[in-house]
């Protein structure tokens, strides 16, 4: 994503019964739960579904992406990126070695009672034309499930299918969600982007990748800029300045716009200021098409991994982007 730099800063394998959920910390757990149900013959069941994998992935810092319990590129990305942090042979598969380094003890699955505080909202739909985003206080969620989505990093579509029947939009509602335990990263001393298989690294000072997410980086209109940048400055829920001049595919009669900042903000929660100028590297109201898409140059990762991301950087740590 282009961007004029702001001046204040210039299904899916439904792996577990429900029995096998757990309460995540400071979340009473309920009696019961509805269990999840087939849907389609591809579905998986037992310990070693990609519903599990993801969700493992997610929580040793080499993140999938949106969970979505089904397999594809970013799942592969991880698996890959984990293998070679491990020592582990490089398949981008899920092996036997792979499966018992990713191993931990903490069920996939996790129980949660929505609060009124979930529900309230506002919610709404978010217009697709800058100019009517521009007349917005704020972009907000569109819905119960996409904030729980982004929430629980997962794809809406799978928290509903693994709750059927339940009312996410009612506080009370008890449902099953990824067991993710997002926890801050350490201070990373480099950051690496590599356009050959849309990932962004976070190595330690003694050279070794501790995490990994998948990004969209680049478009042959607005090719990823390869070299060293510098991180000038970090903003947590921008504004969006648009301008139609930085964009190839603008619709005739788009006019500069300010865009309200958001989860939909069309760079997501965060923005990362390079020395690049218009690039930066930022959230994205689409985490489905992280990776699988193109970009107007910048990287754009989920919002959730934006933000841990921005978290584990500063002026100090060079940004370097290759192919």
């Amino acid at each position: 994503m282009l961007l004029k730099r702001p001046a204040s800063l210039t299904l899916l394998a439904l792996a577990l019964a429900a029995a096998s959920a757990t309460a995540p910390a400071q979340t009473p757990a309920p009696a019961t739960l509805p269990a999840p149900i087939a849907e389609a013959d591809a579905l998986q069941t037992g310990p070693r579904s990609n519903l599990h994998a993801q969700v493992l992935l997610d929580r040793a810092n080499f993140s999938p992406g949106q969970i979505d319990g089904e397999i594809g590129s970013n799942q592969r990305r991880a698996v890959a990126g984990f293998q070679a942090a491990r020592g582990l042979k490089v398949t981008g598969e899920l092996d036997d070695a792979t499966w018992q380094a990713l191993q931990d003890s903490t069920p996939v699955l996790a129980r949660y009672t929505l609060t009124a505080e979930d529900v309230a909202g506002p919610f709404r739909p978010v217009p697709k034309k800058p100019a009517d985003q521009a007349k917005l206080d704020a972009l907000g969620y569109a819905s119960v499930a996409e904030a729980l989505g982004e929430r629980f990093h997962a794809d809406p579509k799978l928290l509903q299918a693994l709750n059927p029947g339940v009312d996410l939009g009612k506080a009370g509602s008890e449902i099953q969600v990824p067991n993710i335990a997002p926890a801050a990263l350490p201070k990373a001393a480099k950051l690496v982007i590599d356009k050959s298989d849309s990932t962004l690294r976070l190595y330690d000072a003694a050279g070794k990748v501790y995490a990994q997410v998948p990004v969209s980086s680049g478009s042959q209109h607005d090719p990823l800029p390869i070299g060293e940048w510098k991180i000038l400055g970090i903003s947590r829920d921008p504004p969006f300045h648009y301008n139609p001049k930085l964009f190839w595919d603008a619709k005739k009669g788009d006019r500069k716009a300010t865009i309200p900042p958001g989860p939909n903000n069309p760079v997501g929660r965060v923005w990362i200021d390079i020395s690049k100028p218009h690039y930066g590297l930022h959230g994205t109201p689409e985490p489905g098409h992280v990776g699988k898409t193109e970009s107007h140059g910048c990287v754009r990762m989920t919002n959730w991994d934006a933000m841990r991301v921005a978290d584990a950087v500063d002026a100090s740590v060079p940004v370097i982007m290759q192919e």
